[in-house]
């Protein structure tokens, strides 16, 4: 039978311990983000984990060195389709994006221990577990603290308010005057403001301005027939 051809008693051995690896490394990883309540817990991570260790193991034993090599390529590469599932924008916020990163390093603990590589697996296991534990406390003082504007960049974004009759005359205008300025346009956006009203709004390509020139700007704006109000602001990237 090709079932007990195959059977290799210390091949089995060595696949359960490569499993059992992923299971339990794997589950302390899921653990601490199941406790934080986040998206990917204990079952995600584990199973993670197992199934990059299953894939992997199963490959050397196949296809040998190469073969496994190639697999670990395509965990890689899977785990990034996961991990886009747990990504979401909501807005201009973005949250998920520590939860994919904690997925893919549950993968390479599982491929680690898929290979057989144990103390490495460990290590990995060890390090993700303190990037999300013994970090935290660091980013949230960062977090705290007051942001330096020359270390930080920032989207621009101009609002102009004008009667609706005049709009597509005003739009036209802002564009010119922005790039009059260096100050290109990125992207716009025009909706109804009130019965009556439009509002445009137009995001810069710019990271950084200088605040007495699109003052300027938005000056040379409100003196334009039809304008109602015009002016920017700017809001911190990620």
């Amino acid at each position: 039978m090709e079932f007990l051809d195959k059977t290799n008693l210390t091949s089995l051995v060595s696949t359960f311990i490569s499993l059992a690896t992923a299971f339990i490394l794997g589950g302390l990883i899921g653990f601490e983000r199941q406790v934080r309540q986040r998206t990917a817990g204990l079952r995600t991570n584990t199973l993670v984990a197992v199934g990059a260790a299953a894939f992997v193991a199963m490959a050397a034993r196949v296809g040998g060195h190469d073969g496994a090599v190639r697999v670990v390529a395509y965990v890689v590469s899977g785990i990034g389709f996961l991990g886009a599932g747990a990504i979401m924008k909501e807005g201009a916020n973005v949250t998920g994006l520590n939860t994919a990163a904690t997925l893919w390093g549950s993968a390479a603990v599982g491929a680690c221990a898929g290979l057989g590589l144990i103390g490495e697996a460990l290590l990995t296991a060890l390090f993700v577990l303190a990037s999300n534990t013994l970090l935290r406390p660091v980013v949230n003082r960062i977090n705290r603290a007051p942001v330096q504007e020359e270390f930080s960049e920032a989207t621009y974004v101009v609002y102009v308010i004008c009667h609706r009759e005049s709009q597509a005359e005003v739009h036209e205008k802002l564009i010119g005057l922005l790039d009059a300025a260096s100050y290109p346009v990125r992207d716009v956006d025009q909706h109804p403001f009130g019965q009556n009203d439009a509002e445009i709004e137009a995001t810069l390509y710019a990271t950084a301005v200088e605040a007495p020139e699109l003052d300027r700007v938005m000056a040379l704006l409100e003196a334009e027939p039809g304008v109602l109000q015009a002016f920017w602001s700017a809001r911190s990237e990620d």
